[in-house]
């Protein structure tokens, strides 16, 4: 066997090493991380009435869960690449399963506003500081479909997270409790007990993995030091220069419409099936449609990204498909079966374009500026969270329309895609992936 085959043979055999010990841990804690983020949605549909929040109130509370999370974000990564990802990641699941389960305790619009602030304050770090944690174990060639497959679970929380909580709404009035509490309790435990796991599974980086056979270890520390010597578009700078380099402000610009339309169909679609005269259940798993097949499509293209090597159209094509399904949603509204699919080509388009967004900024960030770049990116992307959902619900509430109350995301979004492309144009392909034999 020849020198390159053994190559090639080492390398596929440490990636499925670090793949099967890291990612099945990573999707889980991010799968109950967006279901404890978003389960509010389905919350609502007992809890608004209950305690007495109306549509702007709940849309302001959706959206100020990302004004907590924007103000720690870069100070929690860089706390991560400080004092390590095992302790760090611990440390944010334990903090925001005990806030997600405080929400069982909400008596009005303060309590609730309160909460969710403090949730997002309580998330923060947890997504930017797991995209640099695999920046820590895979190569960039790689990245694509890692994240895309890590990715997914955000979807995945949809399609699995909608008919558990709609069954769960059936639990009210157990032990004196509405089932939008029950919500809140039994979908906070899993991420408690995940939190205390990441303590002993969690390995911070390749130098430190005694499950690691000493020659993939030395392959992998090998390669991942030959990239960090390569130079980015972002230069090693001062954490505040990072924070407002052009390549970072303009990739939170397009990071910004998926991000928008990520948290909003979560958050209010539940309320758009339920208004077609659906029980809660029934709302659950028809909730569930957009979410799954978006999962599937995710992953694929990621993998069409890494195989091609190509990053910049695999981030514009999903925006733009996203942009014109919201645009169709003037003419159908009152059509579910219509309706549905469109939300589903929203869903597939935010989804589809994360994992090259995220290969596409680590490559340009580099190693030194990463934590602080990523972190930035994901923070201000997500701020639009908090624009956009409190805008909805004021539009929703003034006038009725879902359609008019999610134009400004498509705004956005048109603009990040006008954006990745002028600025990524002269963009070089990635080495794809080697193929298996």
């Amino acid at each position: 066997m020849s020198a390159a085959l053994n190559d090639k043979a080492l390398e596929r055999a440490t990636m499925r090493s670090v793949s099967w010990r890291l990612m099945p841990f990573l999707i889980m804690a991010y799968l109950l991380c967006y279901i404890d983020r978003v389960n509010v949605g389905f919350a609502s549909l007992q809890m608004n009435k209950a305690v007495g929040i109306d549509p702007k109130t709940y849309g302001l509370g959706a959206g100020i869960f990302f004004i907590g999370y924007f103000i720690l974000e870069v100070p929690s990564n860089l706390g991560l690449e400080k004092f390590g990802a095992r302790k760090w990641i611990a440390r944010i699941m334990l903090s925001w399963g005990v806030v997600s389960a405080a929400f069982a305790l909400i008596g009005g619009p303060i309590s609730f506003l309160v909460l969710r602030f403090m949730l997002g304050a309580a998330e923060a770090g947890f997504f930017p500081g797991v995209i640099l944690y695999l920046t820590y174990w895979f190569p960039a060639v790689y990245r694509a479909k890692i994240v895309g497959i890590f990715m997914v679970a955000i979807p995945v929380a949809g399609l699995i997270g909608s008919p558990i909580s709609g069954a769960i709404l059936g639990m009210d009035g157990v032990l004196g409790l509405g089932g939008w509490q029950w919500i809140f309790l039994l979908e906070a435990a899993p991420t408690l007990l995940l939190g205390f796991a990441a303590f002993f599974w969690l390995t911070d980086r390749p130098e430190h993995a005694p499950w690691l056979p000493r020659e993939q270890q030395e392959w992998l520390i090998a390669r991942l030091a030959a990239e960090s010597r390569r130079v980015p578009k972002v230069p090693h700078q001062s954490v505040w220069k990072v924070m407002t380099n052009k390549y970072v402000l303009v990739m939170a610009l397009v990071y910004a419409g998926a991000a928008g339309a990520s948290t909003s169909l979560a958050l209010w679609m539940p309320q758009l099936v339920k208004s077609f005269g659906m029980t809660n259940f029934e709302t659950g798993l028809v909730n569930a449609i957009p979410f799954g097949i978006a999962a599937v499509w995710m992953i694929l293209w990621g993998r069409s990204s890494d195989k091609t090597g190509e990053r910049v159209w695999h981030n514009a094509l999903p925006l733009a498909w996203m942009v014109v399904a919201m645009v169709l949603t003037f003419f159908f509204i009152k059509n579910i079966w219509v309706i549905i699919p469109l939300m589903t080509l929203i869903a597939a388009g935010t989804y589809a374009s994360k994992g090259p967004f995220w290969a596409l900024s680590s490559e340009w960030l580099g190693a030194s500026t990463a934590a602080a770049g990523l972190a930035q990116i994901n923070a201000l992307g997500n701020l639009s969270g908090f624009f956009f959902n409190y805008m909805i619900g004021w539009i929703k509430d003034e006038t009725g329309s879902f359609p008019l109350a999610i134009m400004p995301i498509a705004v956005v979004a048109t603009i990040g895609t006008i954006c990745v492309l002028v600025v990524g144009r002269n963009q070089p392909r990635t080495t794809a992936v080697p193929a298996a034999h």
